[in-house]
């Protein structure tokens, strides 16, 4: 599966995307990056006159490169974007440095476990001085969409 083809399966779009491009990717771990554009619309407000990436979109960063890219990459040929999705199921995310308007980030996930279409790894955050932004763990499960 090409790299760039498991970010056209997401379940997500712009203004919700984020992941820019896989570095790294196999059975044990992901490497990928997103740059954070000084126009996103959580920075309106966020801080005022101090725009900072809130903790829970950098959450979502790393859940959707080191859970749902990989999942995904795992899942392989049984992904059906038509007829799967995924959603997260847990985190637990401790931040330790700001990702401040037009930063790149990159996130590390490496596996923990993954089975009955259930993934569980620890996620790292990097900054482009690559200090350690936030660092945990996410799990999250694939699951077969209901059709209406």
């Amino acid at each position: 599966m090409i790299r760039e083809d498991i970010i056209q399966k997401l379940p997500y779009s712009k203004p919700f995307l984020f992941v820019d491009e896989i570095l790294e990717l196999d059975q044990d771990h992901i490497k990928g990056t997103y740059t954070f554009l000084k126009d996103e619309y959580f920075y309106e407000g966020h801080f005022k006159n101090n725009p900072v990436t809130p903790g829970v979109i950098l959450t979502e960063c790393m859940a959707q490169i080191g859970m749902a890219c990989f999942g995904i990459y795992l899942l392989k040929d049984a992904w059906d974007q038509e007829q799967w999705s995924v959603a997260m199921t847990n985190s637990d995310i401790h931040f330790q440095k700001p990702v401040f308007p037009g930063e790149k980030v990159t996130v590390i996930g490496e596996k923990v476990y993954f089975r009955f279409n259930k993934l569980k790894c620890t996620v790292t955050m990097f900054n482009s001085e690559e200090l350690i932004v936030a660092k945990g763990v996410v799990a999250g499960m694939a699951f077969k969409k209901q059709q209406l």
